[in-house]
């Protein structure tokens, strides 16, 4: 079991930025996993945000957050970070860090392992 941690949500102002991180546990998973985001709004449904592959070269977004979010990844801490600039109220949500094998992907079925999820909120 890969154990994921997340820290850096919180509450932040429209047209604000905040940094949210990702840290596995697991050693196995250096350098090996794509390691990305998902979120989840009141009443919706899960969705991809941004994934990022074991190289930190390859990566992918919802179309709704490029140019404002940027996923990175440190494979030495085995950590991966998404700033989030120009944030909305539409960007309130749980985030959920993933990882997993696979290349990075918007289907959450592709992601072995889940954290527990960290809150965003955006308001004034």
């Amino acid at each position: 079991q890969v154990q994921l941690v997340e820290s850096g949500g919180g509450l932040v102002k429209p047209g604000g930025s905040l940094r949210i991180s990702c840290t596995a546990l697991e050693e196995r998973t250096k350098g090996a996993y794509t390691m990305g985001w998902f979120r989840q709004a009141p009443g919706k449904e899960r969705d991809f945000v941004a994934a990022i592959d074991w190289s930190g070269f390859n990566t992918d977004y919802i179309d709704s957050v490029k140019g404002r979010f940027t996923i990175t990844r440190d494979i030495p801490k085995n950590t991966a970070y998404l700033q989030m600039n120009s944030l909305t109220t539409e960007d309130t949500a749980v985030y959920y860090c993933v990882a997993g094998t696979t290349t990075p992907t918007n289907v959450a079925a592709r992601y072995d392992y889940w954290g527990q999820g960290t809150q965003v909120t955006v308001s004034s």
